[in-house]
């Protein structure tokens, strides 16, 4: 039996104050090492706000080069210490172009590489297009404690593609550090239901466990960040979760040769038929 420990953190985020909110992260990230976690998983551009629901271009200045950002540096000394990979969401800026990429961290705390967020919403309260290029990295995989993981950001996660783009590059279990809430424009609309199947029918449908973290707590004058951050097995059945309120930290145990066993025994990845699916690549 192979398996491994995982966390999500889910907090508030609404400090303006940098380290401050870099400093409540790593609390969590030392509680959930100390419970055994192997990989744990922070929110969505953690170091602050989700400075997205407006557009000003004085928060540009928030971008840093990798090694440079606060939550990379801070984070890698972490990993270093506490011998744990920590996927480190992060406001990137790469000479003139700016992007929302993820650092992965393995245990030495060395950078194993950077995965730019693919997709990209724009709307009202998630104005990401403003700031954030497309990714141009492709999806990326990582190999740590004898398994493959994969990592989608945020939006990334309404997509059936990536998750299966990162199952047939061998991912085993796959990650999602994110931050959505309310939709201003409408304040009867919760989407927290909606969310939680998306992922679920991604672990269903690659028969692999799914872990996401949120963030929680009103920022602004109309958005509220609802959590439901949540780990779940291979058949979608949740083995730690929290609600719209809790701070803290998840974790579950995984069992990878279970997972492994009734991936093959499902059979959707013999079962695929890629010769028919190539209006799947096409544009609408």
């Amino acid at each position: 039996m192979t398996q491994i420990t995982v966390a999500a953190l889910q907090c508030t985020l609404a400090s303006h104050d940098e380290q401050d909110n870099i400093g409540q992260i790593s609390a969590l990230v030392e509680d959930a090492a100390a419970r055994g976690a192997q990989i744990v998983l922070p929110p969505e551009l953690f170091s602050g706000p989700y400075f997205c629901r407006e557009e000003d271009e004085a928060l540009f200045a928030l971008a840093r080069p990798t090694i440079e950002h606060p939550s990379v540096i801070a984070m890698r000394a972490l990993a270093r210490t506490l011998k744990i990979a920590i996927p480190t969401s992060f406001f990137e800026r790469d000479g003139h172009h700016y992007y929302n990429t993820l650092a992965m961290i393995d245990a030495d705390g060395d950078i194993m590489g950077t995965y730019r967020k693919s997709h990209i919403p724009d709307g009202p309260g998630y104005e990401e297009k403003y700031y954030f290029r497309p990714g141009n990295t492709g999806f990326k995989v990582w190999d740590l404690f004898g398994t493959r993981i994969g990592v989608g950001i945020c939006w990334d996660q309404w997509y059936p593609e990536t998750a299966r783009a990162m199952a047939l590059m061998g991912a085993e279990i796959l990650f999602y550090p994110t931050a959505i809430g309310s939709e201003p424009y409408d304040a009867d609309l919760d989407t927290s239901r909606m969310w939680r199947r998306a992922m679920i029918g991604h672990a269903v449908s690659n028969c692999m466990p799914v872990i996401a973290a949120n963030r929680i707590g009103r920022e602004g004058e109309q958005q509220t960040f609802y959590g439901h951050s949540f780990i779940c097995d291979e058949w979608g059945d949740m083995l730690a979760d929290f609600g719209r309120e809790e701070s803290g930290v998840l974790t579950a145990a995984l069992d990878l040769s279970r997972a492994a066993r009734h991936r093959a025994g499902m059979g959707f990845f013999r079962d695929r038929r890629p010769d028919l699916y190539r209006r799947l690549a096409e544009d609408v």
